[in-house]
Order: C-alpha cells, then sequence, then structure tokens
C-alpha cells in the first residue's frame, strides 16, 4: 500500500503544481488610458508662402522694330509717366517722315492749281464759253486732288507716328522689374522690353496646392504677415482666385488684396494664413494615434468583452496636440489615449477615463 500512497501524493503535487503554472500564464488585464470619441467642429488652416506684387503690372515693348540704340532705365528704377526708357535708331523713320512731308506738299501744290482751274472754268461755264463736260472734268480733278491731298496728310501722320514709336515711354508711375533689351539688340514690334509695376494698391500672390481646395474655395479674410517680421502682421482680403490650375506645380493662384497701409516693398516674401469653412470631425489627442502596416489607426476597446481591436482611421489634419479624424471610428467609441503601444489584437485592457 506504501508504493501507491506516494504516487497517489505524487500525482496531488503534480496536479496542484500544473494549476499555479496555469495561474501564472493568465496575464493580467493590460492598464491603459482612455477617452470616448465625441464630434466637434474644426477650421482647417494653411499658412503658405507668397510674394508682395503690384495690383497693376504692365509688359512694355516697342509698336516699331529696329535696332536699340539707347537704354535709360533697369530693373529697381522709379520712373514717372511719359519718361523715356529706351530708344531706336530712327533714321529709317525719319526717312519715310521727310518723304511724307514732301509728298504732302506736292499735294497742296496739285489742290491749289486744280483749284484755280476749277474757279476759271466754273466762271466760263456761266458765260458758256466752254463745256459743261468740260467744266465736269475739271471738277473731277480737284476732288481727286482733295482726295490724294488727305492721303498725304495721313501718310505724313503714320510716318511721325512711328518716329515716335522709336522711343518707348513709360505709360505710368512705377518700378521696372525686369528688362528684357540691351542695346545693340534687334527687337520687333511687340517684343516686350520692360515690365513696370504701377504704384499704388499691393497684392500679395500665393501658389496654393489644389488639396486645400477639394473643400471649397478658401474664406475670404486671411492673415498676411511679412516673413521677416511676423509681428506687421494684417488682415488681407482673397480679391482673385485663379480658375485654372499649374499643371507644373499643381497649385491655383491666389491674389490677395493688402490694406493701404501695408506699403511692403515689391517682392517682400510673406506668409498667410488661409482658412477653410468650419467642418466636423473627431479630435483625438496625439497620443492617440497608432500604426497599422503604416497607416493611421487607434485601438479601439470593445466595453463588453474589455479588449483592443487596432482600427484603421482617415486623418484630416495633424494639428499641434491633437488631430482631426474624418473616418474609421464614431462617436461615443472608447478609443486608447495612453499605453497603447505594447497594446496586441484582442488583448484585455482596463481603462481609466483621461
Amino acid at each position: 500500500m506504501q508504493p501507491f500512497r506516494l504516487i497517489g501524493i505524487g500525482l496531488a503535487c503534480a496536479y496542484l503544481a500544473g494549476c499555479e503554472d496555469k495561474a501564472e500564464v493568465t496575464p493580467s488585464p493590460q492598464q491603459v488610458r482612455a477617452v470616448s470619441a465625441s464630434q466637434a467642429e474644426y477650421q482647417p488652416r494653411a499658412e503658405i508662402t507668397g510674394e508682395v506684387k503690384a495690383r497693376i503690372q504692365s509688359d512694355l515693348s516697342f509698336r516699331v522694330s529696329g535696332r536699340v540704340i539707347e537704354r535709360f532705365v533697369d530693373v529697381g528704377l522709379h520712373v514717372r509717366t511719359g519718361d523715356v526708357l529706351a530708344r531706336l535708331d530712327d533714321k529709317e523713320q525719319r526717312a519715310d517722315v521727310e518723304v511724307a512731308r514732301a509728298g504732302l506738299e506736292s499735294a497742296r501744290a496739285i489742290v491749289k492749281q486744280r483749284t484755280l482751274t476749277f474757279d476759271r472754268y466754273e466762271a466760263l461755264l456761266r458765260s458758256r464759253s466752254i463745256s459743261q463736260a468740260t467744266f465736269d472734268q475739271a471738277d473731277k480733278e480737284l476732288r481727286t486732288a482733295k482726295a490724294s491731298l488727305e492721303a498725304a496728310e495721313a501718310a505724313l501722320a503714320t510716318a511721325e507716328d512711328a518716329l515716335s514709336y522709336t522711343e518707348l515711354k513709360a505709360d505710368a508711375d512705377g518700378i521696372i522689374t525686369a528688362r528684357e533689351i540691351e542695346v545693340g539688340r534687334v527687337v520687333s514690334a511687340a517684343q516686350p522690353a520692360f515690365t513696370l509695376a504701377h504704384d499704388g494698391r499691393r497684392d500679395a500672390v500665393f501658389d496654393v496646392f489644389e488639396a486645400f481646395f477639394l473643400e471649397g474655395r478658401p474664406l475670404a479674410d486671411v492673415e498676411v504677415a511679412p516673413i521677416a517680421d511676423r509681428a506687421l502682421e494684417t488682415q488681407a482680403t482673397v480679391r482673385e482666385v485663379s480658375p485654372f490650375i499649374d499643371t507644373r506645380t499643381g497649385t491655383v493662384r491666389i491674389k490677395v488684396a493688402l490694406p493701404e497701409d501695408a506699403q511692403w516693398p515689391l517682392g517682400t516674401s510673406v506668409v498667410g494664413e488661409f482658412r477653410s469653412p468650419t467642418r466636423k470631425g473627431i479630435v483625438l489627442p496625439a497620443g492617440a494615434i497608432a500604426s497599422a502596416m503604416g497607416e493611421p489607426a487607434v485601438w479601439l476597446i470593445d466595453p463588453e468583452n474589455r479588449s483592443v481591436s487596432l482600427r484603421k482611421i482617415a486623418v484630416a489634419s495633424y494639428r499641434k496636440s491633437d488631430l482631426i479624424v474624418a473616418g474609421g471610428i464614431a462617436p461615443q467609441d472608447l478609443i486608447v489615449t495612453e499605453g497603447g503601444k505594447f497594446l496586441k489584437e484582442g488583448q484585455a485592457v482596463a481603462w481609466k477615463g483621461k
């Protein structure tokens, strides 16, 4: 009987030891902090860099072709209306003016001669010394001479205009911002020579990425400030949104009208804060974000079985201390905010509110 008693005691000890090992294997719930997801309103914002430009900018060009013999201005120079900016070689145009003047003098002499003949024939016709046909011929020749005189006057005016076009003048007060010609260069008519930024109102011009417009155009109010001095921030208004997308950069050009007191120099680098209309989403602390195969996710707690599961989410915006979730979870879902780094799928948890 003694051997059987020893065997029974051994089996009992083994059973108790197995139970003890099994109790040690069962893990205790992981302690985490959680928050109940709630819907809130948020306003997407984006800071975009831009540049100050003149409200009105014009490309100046010669109206005739020729060789540049003088250039009086360069980039950055302020000019007044009517200032001569450059001059072409005008020998050909001056010769055309002289020819046109000679033609005008000749036409005047012919008209004078035809007028005297007409007056004499008119007197002779009254005395019936000449026939009606002869008088009609004199009248016709006078009319032709007068028409030739008008044509000669127009030719002279055209030649004088062409001569004046050899001088390129500023069409407004402003600053030369670009130059495309040099002395000795042959230019054609309408070829850009200078770019003139007119004095007056200024715009801040921004190239905004297309994605910002997916939910509609931004609000009209924009906060703009020079990058070098953010303390000079001012409230501006969207004046123009380009209807086209720049296919090279994927951006849309926005012109923002600066207030009159913001007379920042042309070319000043500025930053503008653009805002979209208010939207609805779920705001979560930054610590709630996790990763599911490289995509954003959160740990979702099932209150019934007190376990967690990894849920992929669509993030609308990342902010300094939180993030906006646009999809993947619903209001009232329990989301782990702290302690989620070492969680596993289906792991039991015990949570406290944040």
